[in-house]
């Protein structure tokens, strides 16, 4: 109420005044009872106007609402407030609604402002989807470019504030983009396809050799052509999944069929030569024996003898071969070892050249021995020949 005595009054002839820096002037009257009532009533009046402009002015510090609607609507009461039928400081009230007409302005341009920000990131990232669209134009990653394709289109909807115009230009960039990769990737699959079928002929072809070949008992060259086939076959290429797979079982099971008859062969074979393993095994228990640390000379003798009688033996079952040439081989480096040790001790004056020398002439009789031990004849004609040139130089090394 004191507000209300400071910027009004209620006459005696019931008319109630307003104060304003510019004078006095009526807003209305009042018979209704006491001029306090009076007074109040007009002071209420003043705080529903204040309250709308607070409310504008929330929405202007806000940011919300359209600011252009709130500025007509400040201007309107701005210019209503000479006509007001209210009692309050309208001095205040008119600054406060003539400052917020000017923020609603500076609010207006900020948004207009935002409003294009918007729009350029916008078209900025349209752009952007489009240009990864070209890119994605000439990939062959075909199930991850599709899918990325898909992912594009989604986020292209997602983007909002493009006008029409720049939004139907950078769409018809994603559109052929995404038609030439189409075409590209269905001249690629008529292309596999056509590779497919190919692959499918090249592979019956091979599948209809093997099975000519399966009962085959020409057993080396037979697995040699074999494996020749395997060779083309991976070169052939794929065909569909259920053809590539059903032509594999036969090509696998032809091949199955030869190799296992071969097994029973060499099973019958190796059965047969379990003799000569039942040899060479108390010959390597003999040779395992040999103390060539306290005996040189006869542990040399003894292995030679040894290697002798390994060789006229005969051939042993196949899975046997390589771990009885490993024993005996063994056997063979420990002599020559304890031989080069014995060379050391009898002679360290000797050279470097001599001691390389009895080292080659070692490793080199082994070879031949072993060569013998197996059978092969032309492995042993080389080592023998390279063993004698090691010999001479040696005795001419000695010599000198």
């Amino acid at each position: 109420m004191s507000d209300a005595r400071r910027f009004g009054r209620v006459a005696e002839d019931g008319t109630v005044y307003v104060r304003t820096r510019d004078g006095e002037r009526p807003v209305g009257s009042w018979h209704a009872g006491p001029a306090e009532d009076g007074l109040a009533f007009y002071a209420r009046k003043y705080d529903e106007l204040a309250t709308e402009v607070d409310l504008l002015a929330s929405r202007v510090a806000a940011g919300s609402g359209n600011p252009a609607t709130t500025r007509e609507r400040a201007v309107k009461l701005r210019e209503g407030l000479g006509e007001a039928h209210v009692v309050g400081d309208l001095d205040a009230l008119a600054a406060r609604l003539d400052a917020l007409v000017v923020a609603a302005d500076e609010r207006k341009v900020a948004t207009a402002a935002e409003r294009e920000r918007r729009a350029a990131e916008a078209v900025a990232a349209k752009t952007r989807l489009a240009e990864e669209a070209e890119r994605l134009a000439d990939s062959d990653d075909w199930k991850a470019s599709s899918e990325r394709f898909r992912a594009l289109t989604a986020q292209w909807r997602d983007v909002h504030g493009v006008d029409r115009r720049t939004d139907n230009e950078l769409w018809a960039r994603v559109s052929a983009a995404r038609k030439s990769f189409d075409r590209r990737r269905k001249e690629h699959f008529a292309s596999v396809d056509e590779q497919r079928r190919q692959a499918q002929a090249r592979k019956e072809a091979l599948v209809a050799q093997a099975e000519e070949l399966a009962g085959s008992s020409d057993w080396a060259a037979t697995a040699t052509r074999l494996k020749e086939l395997m060779a083309e076959w991976k070169r052939a290429g794929r065909a569909s999944r259920e053809v590539d797979d059903a032509l594999w079982a036969r090509f696998r099971a032809t091949q199955d069929r030869f190799f296992a008859r071969r097994s029973e062969v060499y099973a019958e074979r190796d059965a047969a030569f379990r003799a000569n393993q039942d040899v060479k095994e108390a010959l390597l228990a003999e040779a395992e024996a040999l103390d060539a640390s306290t005996d040189l000379a006869g542990a040399q003798r003894r292995l030679r003898e040894i290697q002798q009688r390994w060789a006229a033996a005969g051939p042993v079952p196949r899975d046997m071969v390589g771990v009885l040439e490993k024993r005996l081989g063994a056997v063979e480096e420990r002599v020559r070892a304890a031989a080069q040790v014995q060379w050391r001790r009898a002679d360290r004056s000797s050279s470097p050249l001599l001691v390389r020398l009895r080292e080659s002439v070692g490793k080199l009789e082994g070879r031949v021995e072993r060569a013998r031990a197996a059978g092969d004849t032309r492995a042993a004609a080389e080592a023998e020949a390279a063993l004698a040139t090691q010999r001479a130089w040696l005795e001419q090394a000695e010599r000198s």
